[in-house]
């Protein structure tokens, strides 16, 4: 598996009535697949696993299963928690509940900060027991545990760990270390929407980007032109991109994007499920001008 290109963490459309818009969810799939995302990830916190129950996150994985099959594109699945047993568990039954997933993006144990070897070995037993590659999502100020660049560098060495999706908030002494020495098979990802341009330019696979909701195929275009050599023009859409970035990050994720999407008439409404609330108007107005901007 080649993991590598922008990548969606897909929001959760909401119908008037608040249940799951899957009609929705399937035709902005496919529209960001066809805008050049190189995959999707479902049930990532993008889309607000937390508050959907069971059946939900069912429909909600089987609808981007089927959108990826059809356009041959990769399925990542969000999964774990910081319990080892039953994220193993959960694990070892993916590629029997999805068979078209292709990885999962599993989250260093939150809350219970069990120090870097306690996460090394977290991920040793989760890629053991696991049915597909795993994604390490690497985001210290939710999940309260950093990481060092050797430590990340021993979680690019177990077998079964393809990536990492990197949201510490800017680019770091580790991630230099990482870029610098990775296996050549093993992807950084930019989870930080705003710093994509510099991961690029480091040397980055890729992204899992929310704010591609908004601009998918400037995002892939970003991408294009640091892997052929241009640098002038990724830095100029670069720029652009990171201001969007951070306008959709204005209110608590991803209320910012449903706003700009619903605008859009791309999903029903703008709504979140509590705790979240709706990004206010301005907010949404922000970033919607910004997206439609690089339109032109």
């Amino acid at each position: 598996m080649e993991l590598k290109g922008i990548h969606v963490p897909l929001v959760t459309p909401f119908a008037e009535d608040g249940s799951v818009a899957l009609d929705a969810l399937e035709k902005l799939a496919g529209a960001l697949l066809d805008d050049g995302a190189a995959g999707l990830v479902a049930l990532g916190t993008t889309g607000e696993p937390a508050v959907l129950s069971a059946g939900e996150r069912r429909a909600v994985v089987e609808v981007c299963a089927a959108v990826c099959a059809a356009r041959g594109a990769l399925l990542t699945v969000g999964a774990g928690g910081p319990d080892t047993r039953a994220t193993a568990e959960e694990l070892a039954g993916l590629r029997d509940r999805v068979p078209g997933a292709a990885a999962a993006l599993v989250t260093v144990p939150s809350f219970v900060r069990p120090g870097e070897a306690g996460t090394v070995a977290h991920f040793r037993a989760l890629a053991a027991a696991s049915s597909v590659p795993l994604v390490v999502y690497h985001i210290p100020y939710r999940t309260g545990q950093q990481l060092s660049g050797g430590t990340l560098l021993e979680l690019a060495a177990v077998p079964g760990v393809v990536g990492v999706k990197y949201a510490t908030g800017g680019l770091d002494e580790a991630v230099v270390e990482l870029l610098a020495r990775r296996p050549a098979d093993f992807a950084v990802l930019a989870g930080e929407d705003a710093f994509l341009s510099p991961m690029l330019a480091l040397g980055g696979a890729g992204g899992i980007l929310a704010s591609a909701h908004l601009a998918t195929a400037r995002y892939v275009e970003l991408a294009a032109a640091w892997e052929r050599g241009d640098a002038a023009r990724a830095r100029e859409l670069g720029h652009r991109l990171a201001e969007l970035a951070t306008a959709a990050f204005a209110a608590p994720n991803p209320a910012v994007v449903k706003g700009v999407l619903h605008a859009q008439g791309r999903i029903p409404t703008p709504d979140v499920r509590l705790p979240l609330l709706p990004a206010g108007p301005a907010e949404v107005a922000r970033a919607l001008e910004l997206a439609s901007g690089l339109d032109q």
